[in-house]
């Protein structure tokens, strides 16, 4: 199985963010002939603010932004993790990644469990609870043979949740994110690569890349592909573009039979 990770750089504009999310998907699907495309966290609109994320929210899944995508899917025969967009539930606000089967309809959706709320180095202070709320719910789901597990950006930083989908014999975690610029040049690459190593799965990281909030805040990009060896086996230059990878279900078998990392567990989880 083949994946792509799409790299953007969205800014307010739902609308212009939409056609780019098109205009890349189209394009990674004819040059790399991808099953499955995973987009970036707050791929519809990235504002740099919680009132202007907040605006941007819609019904899932049947927005116009998931209607679109959804017709995108079955058009070109992919499957698409569109991760994520602000959904509206009645009054409350997810962070929420809606996947789309070959043929337009919605496998499941993940809200975003971990919220992002931290002082930056720089003394910024970032608040994802002031705009939307945790999601309570491990999230995966099988695609012509591959068990997908689902994060989202700041869910990287927490093992537990990643030893939670190995659980579920997850071959893979599909993860898009909006890292920013100065943890990202620190802590992207070295947490994609444990994650993998820790879990033995395959690491598809989609990033938000270059600046937004009119040059205000500024992600880190270089979306990503891990190995469940730990190796990096594509990453992303500067800009919006994507990176490909293949699934080798024996060769993750190969380094799991190899290495039982999973049957060593002697710890548990509230030790």
């Amino acid at each position: 199985m083949k994946i792509v990770s799409v790299q953007m750089n969205s800014d307010a504009d739902k609308g212009l963010n939409l056609d780019e999310a098109e205009r890349l998907i189209r394009a990674a699907v004819t040059r790399d002939h991808p099953d499955l495309l995973v987009l970036p966290e707050f791929f519809l609109c990235l504002t740099g603010n919680a009132a202007g994320q907040r605006d941007s929210a819609e019904a899932v899944p049947e927005g116009p932004a998931c209607l679109r995508l959804g017709a995108l899917a079955k058009e070109l025969n992919v499957a698409i993790h569109a991760g994520t967009l602000i959904e509206r539930a009645g009054d409350a606000f997810y962070n929420t990644a809606v996947i789309f089967d070959r043929d337009g309809s919605v496998i499941d959706t993940y809200r975003k469990i971990h919220m992002f709320n931290a002082w930056m180095p720089d003394g910024t202070r970032i608040s994802e609870s002031e705009m939307v709320s945790p999601g309570e719910s491990i999230v995966s789901y099988e695609f012509e043979g591959v068990k997908v597990g689902c994060a989202t950006c700041y869910d990287l930083r927490f093992p537990e949740l990643f030893q939670a989908l190995r659980a579920r014999d997850c071959d893979v975690v599909l993860l898009p994110a909006a890292f920013t610029l100065q943890t990202g040049k620190d802590h992207w690459e070295p947490l994609l690569r444990a994650r993998a190593i820790d879990t033995q799965m395959y690491v598809f990281a989609a990033g938000q890349t270059g600046s937004h909030a009119r040059g205000k805040k500024a992600c880190w990009g270089h979306s990503m592909v891990v190995d469940p060896w730990g190796a990096v086996i594509a990453q992303a230059s500067e800009g919006p573009g994507w990176v490909a990878g293949n699934v080798d279900l024996k060769y993750l078998r190969r380094v799991r039979q190899s290495l039982p990392v999973n049957e060593h567990h002697v710890l548990g989880a509230n030790v």
